[in-house]
């Protein structure tokens, strides 16, 4: 597979030796990188030969000096420098299969491929995985890796992930973590299924992973309203939440009292569905899950009160529109009322956005829709723009899940969007700037 370069990182090593977008890497110190994985490792020295083809067929060897792990800048057509790999599951919570027809191709791949666990963050089944690819991730020294337990019981893992080697996860984990590898754990939980006993035994066994298994989380399937002739799943009932966030914290207490660390940590999700307060920050060991959606209700919360810690406020007008999840939709409101606290002038309309494409169990702001913000914010807007979360769009592009664009939102509201790229402080600063 060629190589090709996308693009070039500005004030980099790969811009000061003039490579551009649609040059072709050929090699690193003698050596074509199979993927992003060699590249980066054959990287790691304080002085590479690097072979480049122009676009003009000319080739160029570069002699450069570096720092030992610093990057030469350069971006890749192909993200892993290599085919992805497919998932060859069929799980009965997977969030794809419950997707509706007719969007576009790449939502439908299912990826479950280590080098993305190790790039994007994603989860890992491991039944993808050989004992040569795990010696490679042991070889790399690749960490953290973050896989996809749900339960630790063999037959029932077979069973939820509908493969017959999906119970061989101990042997494979435990491999790992003999090499020292850091990993992260999740649990999609599904009601009847791996909750109750079979979550206390999957807390009990993965407790024998540590320290290398560093953190695991537990969060509610995600049901669509397209789940025509699949796994019959049932959402979870406020009186389910609080048995689960029961069961967490007990187990959170024993393992602080043991370990000094919290390890297993709830969803925001199930704080919101029991009714209870998300805990204090301290609780979440760092935020080691924050992706997941764990502690990101509590993280926001600290970084507005930080953001508008010693700020005197003033008496400026503004006036904005918040669409956000349902889920969010009352803690945005609560941040928004301390804003006002400090900006009295500062009008803020927090809009929750009913999922209707999903379905009206989905709550988050991540999948709202380009169709759903049109569809129950027209004519209903206020001020001089909507504030939306990068969440809500394809990575580095202003599409939408459903295709809509950024630019048809704004013509259909007539109002302008911003997007909120991170946390609390772009909040503040995108409602009173």
């Amino acid at each position: 597979m060629e190589h090709v370069i996308s693009g070039v990182v500005p004030g980099s090593i790969a811009q000061e030796m003039e490579i551009e977008p649609g040059d072709v890497l050929l090699s690193v110190n003698g050596q074509a990188p199979k993927d992003v994985f060699d590249y980066r490792y054959l990287l790691n020295e304080e002085e590479v030969l690097v072979l480049i083809q122009k676009q003009s067929g000319e080739e160029w060897e570069l002699e450069i000096e570096k720092e030992y792990e610093e990057d030469l800048g350069l971006e890749f057509e192909n993200g892993l420098m290599d085919d992805y790999r497919s998932c060859r599951n069929r799980c009965i919570f997977c969030f794809i299969d419950q997707l509706p027809k007719g969007m576009r191709e790449t939502l439908y791949f299912k990826d479950d491929d280590s080098r993305l666990s190790f790039l994007q963050g994603n989860y890992l089944t491991l039944t993808n995985m050989s004992d040569a690819d795990l010696d490679r991730i042991i070889y790399y020294k690749l960490s953290p890796i973050n896989i996809s337990f749900q339960t630790t019981n063999p037959e029932l893992r077979c069973r939820m992930l509908n493969n017959r080697f999906a119970g061989e996860i101990h042997e494979k984990v435990w491999k790992l973590r003999e090499a020292g590898i850091v990993m992260n754990g999740q649990i999609v939980l599904c009601r009847g299924v791996n909750d109750k006993e079979e979550l206390e035994r999957s807390i009990r066994d993965m407790t024998g992973y540590l320290p290398e298994l560093q953190s695991v989380s537990v969060v509610p399937v995600g049901l669509t309203r397209y789940r025509d002739g699949l796994y019959p799943l049932e959402p979870f009932t406020k009186e389910d939440a609080c048995e689960v966030l029961e069961t967490i914290h007990k187990w959170q207490k024993k393992i602080y009292d043991s370990h000094g660390t919290h390890f297993v940590h709830a969803g925001d999700e199930w704080y919101i569905l029991a009714g209870r307060p998300v805990p204090e920050q301290n609780v979440y060991d760092g935020y080691l899950q924050l992706e997941n959606g764990v502690g990101m209700v509590r993280l926001l919360e600290e970084e507005v009160k930080d953001a508008l810690c010693g700020v005197s406020g003033d008496e400026r007008e503004r006036k904005v529109t918040i669409a956000t999840g349902e889920l969010a939709a009352p803690f945005l409101e609560r941040h928004a009322e301390r804003i006002r606290e400090k900006y009295p002038n500062v009008q803020v309309q927090v809009f929750p956005v009913r999922n209707r494409f999903f379905g009206e169990r989905i709550t988050v702001a991540g999948l709202v829709t380009g169709q759903d913000l049109i569809g129950q914010l027209k004519g209903k807007t206020a001020g001089e723009k909507l504030l939306i979360t990068e969440h809500m769009l394809k990575s580095k592009e202003p599409v939408f899940l459903d295709d809509v664009t950024v630019e048809e939102v704004e013509k259909a509201l007539q109002i302008k969007v911003s997007i909120v790229e991170s946390g609390g402080n772009d909040l503040v600063r995108h409602i009173v700037e």
